[in-house]
């Protein structure tokens, strides 16, 4: 085909046939009618057809496309049909004379017409957000297609197309005439010949082949997997296929990825490695994917704004402009260089360093030995309770250090916590491309390699053959434009006499470009071989240890016991807590949702004081007799209702609860207990008997010893009986089981349960259900035990003690958790009468349950508590952010409801809110995404589908607000 009928094939606008025409055509040759719908096109016109004898597509095309192109499509769908692992495509519906192409005219234009399977799935477009998981099966069934098509030829493949990137250039010439804005236009203009001139030196070596060139969330369908992730296993429209480029085909795919990106184009490289993995391309390949991206960017707008000019009505073209936009936007946000070494990176291709070998010192007179190097990463000693934040934070150490050392430089490629930016939804730029250096002024700096200088804004360039050198802070003894040799004095630190200065140093592979001070922990990689480090012009190491995170959890898991489990499948390493935020050691900060154990905060001075002195002081068992155990004992006596004035300290919830049922056995002299389904309360022997919930062990329902009874929950939400007025129904279901006790002559020992249902995410139980349940068992001489452990302790902030909230007195109370802010600490609190029951078996001892330390950190808690009025921020805090959620019913339907009080809630998720259908998979496929925005949080329930809600109680509404922000963020655009 000529390039002048190329030309005039661009400027078509759709085929005018309209669902009258099409019915015509479905009568006439396939005897087919049904409900049309038409689907959008570029410049065809498709449309969708609903039938009883199933469900397909009708494509009518420009009789200006040859038939062959046509037969080509069909012929590689039939190729595809008889590959092992090809994706899946439609078949082709013949007419009734058996054609594939049927040619017709209609108002004086010709049109050929095809009818295609309507392939089911979901597709890609519509999602706002594209997981990982999503980005890397795109890119796997892309390698699939065209590892399917690699011995597939047909004459109808040497196509002239405008969408062909071999001829990129020349099009987005022809293209960029129908744009009017001129400023648009010239960086349009500007950015392919960009593009073009770094595919060129490679054009030579890309690999062609029969490529379908047009896989985008357009063009493909899945199904969703386990999370709810989309996961493409079909593809849709042949219509540009061609012989082409094999990398311009995954070009096509990352740059449809583009939109989806939220402006980060690091977004396609799960893609390239599941590509990679499939289909392997070459380096030259690797090279050439990101300026083909770059030019598909510019085809598609200028395509776009063409399209429009011609077929002003064409909703689709206009509907797909903004984001059409957003990939050329995102795809010009970086530099060429740095989506090459992040690509070469993600396929697994090693980067050569630099040649370095005859460098100079850039201090000559300075002893790399002496210069001290200052950590300021997430580990730092320097930092506690927050005094990062503060500004200027870093330079007042390494200015402290210089002071007492001389010299002193902070280290490349190090996560400065710094620049951890608090309730942040986009990972912030953490690792330092950079070196500062404070010293003495006057300090001589000297050309480390030959090269130009140049100066501007006091910003110092020396620019040698393959590298930049950037410096800041000195006083140049050199003009700009000058030639400098290797050795040759640059100026001096800059400042005032005897004091110290700073000088920022930093390298550039990239002539021109001015590269950022930091970046952020997923570019990292990616901006280093670009800015390397600075390290050898020092003459030391200056580099700062990078975190091995995947190494570490594969130590975890080689030596810790399996079923001891952690968060997340690739959990982020935390290392530092301040407040309710957790910080990783690539700085990233998280707003800690989940963390009931620190209910003062991460990090909190003074009960780390507090510990240190006691524990410098005394710390040894309980048999001791010391103040801390009278005066911690007295204080938890006097926050639990009259006649509970006997404590025992322990070391957790487990061990109390454990303790408690022994209790309720020796008192009563029965060992039958009383206990709810879907509860937990604990590990031990004990504590897990009365455990039921299936989440956390499968087999729960079918391991009860003998002595323990379950009994129905009181779900007052998907139980057996709904709604708050439910107190009846649910107790009517404790007395059969009660009267089997009764009938098998053994006692009742007691009941044991949670205040609120803490375990199924803080639903509190209906109304007087306590208080009847209660008289039942102290009728038959057993005892009632509230499990505070989670839900207690002020938590609530309405009420310190859960079993408040039902207006009654147990007989024995279990808290631990809060209790000690992190520090192994748990009590049970009960009478006296009751606590000496356990003397007839014996004496009690925990070995550090109540020791020194212990009781001075449980007081210290308090104190706290208190002071700061942490129950009453609770209650703030928690009744804000109930609303927020509650807000969210009413918009998203996979929220069911809103469940607790305080700051212990629960969001439970369902499929449908009148089945109530667990959404489990999509909870934690949520929890995940809350993870990349910057939030913990993970789930709870015998069905895993609600969200456990129980932050320290110092949470601000700020950082409630960015809860809700960004959970509302992923239902809006989908996890």
């Amino acid at each position: 085909m000529t390039d002048e009928a190329l030309v005039d094939r661009m400027t078509l606008p759709r085929p005018d046939v309209t669902v009258a025409d099409a019915e015509e055509i479905l009568l006439a040759h396939y005897s087919l009618s049904g409900t049309l719908t038409e689907l959008g096109s570029q410049q065809d016109r498709n449309y969708r057809v609903d039938t009883d004898r199933g469900c397909y597509v009708l494509k009518i095309c420009h009789a200006a496309y040859e038939t062959r192109e046509l037969e080509a499509q069909n012929a590689a769908i039939h190729h595809l049909k008889g590959k092992q692992d090809a994706p899946r495509v439609p078949d082709v519906i013949a007419t009734n004379d058996g054609r594939e192409i049927v040619v017709f005219t209609t108002r004086g234009q010709g049109y050929q017409v095809r009818l295609l399977q309507y392939l089911e799935g979901q597709g890609l477009t519509e999602l706002s957000y594209v997981a990982p998981a999503s980005v890397a099966a795109l890119g796997a069934l892309c390698a699939r297609l065209a590892r399917a098509l690699a011995d597939f030829s047909h004459p109808g493949l040497d196509r002239s197309l405008q969408w062909d990137l071999r001829r990129a250039g020349p099009v987005a010439v022809q293209l960029l005439s129908a744009i009017t804005d001129s400023a648009a236009r010239d960086r349009i203009a500007k950015t392919m010949v960009m593009a073009v001139r770094r595919i060129q030196p490679l054009a030579p070596s890309l690999r062609l082949q029969a490529v379908h060139h047009d896989v985008t969330g357009d063009n493909v369908v899945g199904h969703r997997d386990a999370r709810g992730h989309t996961i493409p296993d079909g593809v849709i429209d042949f219509g540009d296929i061609i012989r082409g480029w094999l990398v311009g085909d995954l070009a096509v795919t990352c740059a449809s990825l583009l939109h989806q990106a939220d402006g980060d184009p690091f977004h396609i490289l799960p893609a390239v490695t599941a590509y990679q993995a499939i289909y392997p391309l070459s380096e030259d390949e690797l090279k050439a994917l990101w300026p083909l991206v770059v030019a598909r960017a510019v085809i598609l707008v200028a395509s776009s704004e063409q399209q429009i000019s011609i077929d002003p009505d064409n909703d689709y073209v206009r509907g797909n402009l903004d984001d059409e936009r957003a990939i050329f936007d995102t795809a010009m946000s970086v530099p060429f260089e740095l989506m090459e070494a992040a690509i070469l990176r993600a396929a697994g291709v090693d980067i050569a360093a630099p040649e370095t070998s005859g460098w100079l010192p850039l201090l000559p007179d300075i002893d790399p030995a002496g210069i001290a190097y200052v950590d300021l990463g997430v580990l730092s000693p320097h930092f506690s309770a927050g005094n990062w934040l503060n500004a200027d934070m870093d330079w007042r150490l390494l200015a402290r250090a210089a002071t007492e050392n001389g010299a002193a430089a902070t280290r490349y490629g190090e996560y400065r916590l710094s620049r951890a930016g608090l309730r942040a939804a986009k990972t912030q730029a953490t690792c330092a491309l950079h070196i500062d250096i404070c010293l003495a002024t006057g300090s001589a700096i000297a050309a480390p390699f030959a090269g130009r200088i140049g100066w501007k804004d006091q910003h110092l360039t020396l620019a040698g053959d393959n590298m930049t050198l950037h410096l800041d802070g000195l006083d140049a003894v050199v003009e700009d434009g000058t030639e400098v040799a290797g050795g040759d004095p640059l100026g001096a630190v800059v400042g005032e006499v005897s004091s110290l200065g700073g000088l920022r140093v930093q390298l550039c592979s990239v002539a021109g470009l001015e590269p950022p001070l930091f970046a952020t922990p997923r570019e990292a990689a990616a901006w280093s071989v670009l800015c390397p480090s600075p390290s050898q012009l020092l003459g030391g190491d200056a580099d700062a240890p990078q975190p091995e995170i995947a190494e570490l959890l594969a130590r975890r898991q080689a030596h810790l016991a399996r079923p001891q489990k952690n968060y997340y499948a690739a959990p982020p390493q935390i290392e530092r807590g301040w407040r309710e935020h957790l910080f990783d050691v690539e700085g990233r900060a998280y707003l800690d949702m989940v963390n009931n154990v620190t209910i003062l905060g991460h990090g909190h001075p003074r009960l780390a004081a507090a510990i240190n002195a006691q524990w410098l002081r005394l710390n040894t068992n309980s048999r001791f007799h010391y103040a801390a155990i009278t005066e911690f004992s007295e204080q938890l006596a006097a926050l639990a209702p009259d006649g509970l004035d006997a404590v025992f300290l322990v070391n957790s919830g487990s061990e109390a609860n454990d303790l408690a049922l022994r209790l309720a056995q020796a008192h009563s002299g029965a060992r039958n207990m009383l206990c709810l389904l879907e509860a937990y309360h604990g590990w031990s022997v004990a504590s897990d008997a009365v455990s039921t919930s299936i989440a956390d062990n499968p087999r729960a329902l079918g391991t009860r010893p003998d002595w323990v009874h379950a009994v129905l929950s009181p779900n007052t939400y998907r139980g057996t009986f709904r709604g708050p007025d439910t107190a009846a129904n649910y107790l009517g279901a404790v007395t059969p089981v009660l009267e089997a006790i009764d009938a098998g002559g053994e006692g009742l020992a007691g009941f044991i349960c949670e205040s609120v249902y803490g375990n199924a995410g803080g639903i509190p139980l209906p109304e007087g259900y306590l208080r009847e349940i209660y008289a039942q068992v102290r009728a038959r001489g057993g005892l009632c035990i509230a499990d505070e452990v989670q839900v207690g302790y002020g938590r609530l902030g309405h009420y310190f003690w859960g079993f408040e909230q039902q207006g009654v007195v147990p007989d024995i109370i279990t808290i631990a958790k809060s209790m000690g802010n992190g520090h192994p600490l748990g009590a049970v609190i009960t009478t006296r009468e009751i606590a000496e029951s356990l003397e007839k078996e014996g004496a009690f001892f925990s070995s550090t349950g109540g020791s020194p330390v212990s009781c001075v950190a449980g007081m210290t808690v308090l104190e706290i508590m208190a002071e700061e009025r942490l129950q009453d921020n609770a209650r703030t805090v928690g009744d804000h952010l109930k609303a927020r959620l509650a807000a969210l019913i009413d918009r998203y339907p996979i929220a069911g409801a809103v469940h607790g009080m305080g700051l212990y809630l629960g969001l439970e998720f369902v499929r449908d809110r009148t089945t109530l259908t667990p959404a489990t998979e999509e909870t934690a496929a949520i929890c995940d995404r809350l993870l990349e925005l910057g939030v913990i949080m993970q789930a709870t329930g015998d069905h895993q589908n609600v969200l456990k809600i129980k932050p320290p109680l110092c949470l601000s509404i700020e950082s409630a607000d960015f809860f809700a922000d960004m959970l509302e963020k992923v239902l809006a655009e989908g996890w």
